[in-house]
């Protein structure tokens, strides 16, 4: 292998914003934001969605409105289906 070619990897915190559950990992990614935990520091990611929050990993079932999507598209398409 050859050496100083691989990314080094840090202690990383990946925080979720709708629940604040707090993954501990390693990563390449680092962040401004630290914070020492138990005497380590990790660097602390925020993440929108991760596997506790996501609906195909909690099975939560979520309403889609499949309507306001069919009007979208008739009204993108409108003049190309005039025109045929």
């Amino acid at each position: 292998m050859k050496a100083k070619i691989h990314p080094r990897s840090h202690p990383v915190c990946f925080v979720d914003v709708s629940s604040g559950k707090r993954f501990f990992t390693r990563s390449t990614v680092k962040s401004k934001k630290k914070e020492t935990i138990d005497g380590v520091e990790y660097y602390v990611i925020v993440q929108d969605v991760t596997s506790d929050s996501h609906p195909a990993y909690t099975g939560e079932k979520r309403f889609v409105d499949s309507a306001g999507r069919v009007e979208k598209f008739n009204k993108k398409f409108r003049r190309l289906r005039r025109g045929s």
